[in-house]
């Protein structure tokens, strides 16, 4: 007890000697998340590199993050929305209207990432939370339900090529998956708005390893995997204050 009290006494002496500096430091131990964004499919069903745009869907999120300190903190994540894809949307290149593949599922997201504050975690003389960029990485579980169609292929079209009618023939009788793993990596910014309340916004970009998040591969581009990424903006609830030195209390 003496020992604990030695140290709190230390501790409130630099608290009083650096007020100013000590209260910038101070910085939440828990935070919850709302966010709220979309759902960006990038595969086989999209002529573009980074997605189909055009069928967007929306989703959210629920996020509890505890931080360890003002540069590192984890983060459990829950998401929800949905992911599709459609070849009719594309004019070009022509073919796609002729192939005409579709698909559609819901997706159930949870994940388990590590958070990296780039400026640190700080507040300013008032509580609030300053200007913060961020990054993360992590491993994530999507429930998947995927429904594909190829009721409007055109099999005259592709007469001349065994890849695809050979192909689609194989992604038939392929069992889709119920679920896949993958690994979210994105960057995000947060700014405060009032002692409890920060704005944020954020990009996540999934590794997954798998072409059958469309339901389609062997007739479409086997040796490339599907992806999806997210943008969210959202509101981040903080309680559980702590200071820099993160210092014992007093007392029982």
């Amino acid at each position: 007890m003496k020992t604990l009290r030695a140290v709190s006494a230390l501790c409130l002496s630099i608290l009083i000697f650096l007020t100013g500096k000590a209260q910038s430091e101070l910085i939440p131990r828990y935070e919850l998340g709302l966010h709220l964004g979309t759902f960006i499919y990038q595969g086989d069903l999209t002529p573009h590199d980074y997605g189909a745009f055009n069928t967007m869907k929306p989703g959210f999120a629920i996020t509890a993050t505890r931080n360890l300190n003002s540069l590192y903190a984890v983060r459990l994540q829950l998401l929800r929305g949905s992911l599709r894809g459609d070849d009719s949307k594309y004019e070009n290149p022509g073919w796609r209207q002729q192939r005409n593949f579709k698909f559609r599922t819901p997706v159930t997201e949870l994940s388990l990432q590590a958070v990296r504050n780039i400026l640190r975690l700080k507040s300013n003389d008032a509580g609030i939370i300053n200007f913060s960029p961020y990054v993360f990485a992590g491993i994530s579980y999507s429930f998947l339900n995927i429904k594909r169609d190829w009721s409007q292929f055109n099999p005259l079209h592709f007469a001349g090529e065994t890849q695809v009618i050979n192909g689609l023939d194989e992604d038939i009788n392929h069992k889709l998956p119920k679920g896949l793993f993958s690994v979210p990596i994105g960057v995000g910014v947060r700014y405060g708005i009032t002692e409890k309340l920060s704005f944020s916004l954020e990009g996540t970009y999934r590794i997954i390893g798998n072409d059958y998040l469309d339901g389609f591969s062997h007739a479409a581009n086997p040796k490339m995997a599907d992806h999806y990424h997210t943008a969210m903006i959202g509101v981040i609830y903080s309680f559980g204050k702590r200071n820099m030195f993160d210092c014992p209390r007093v007392g029982n």
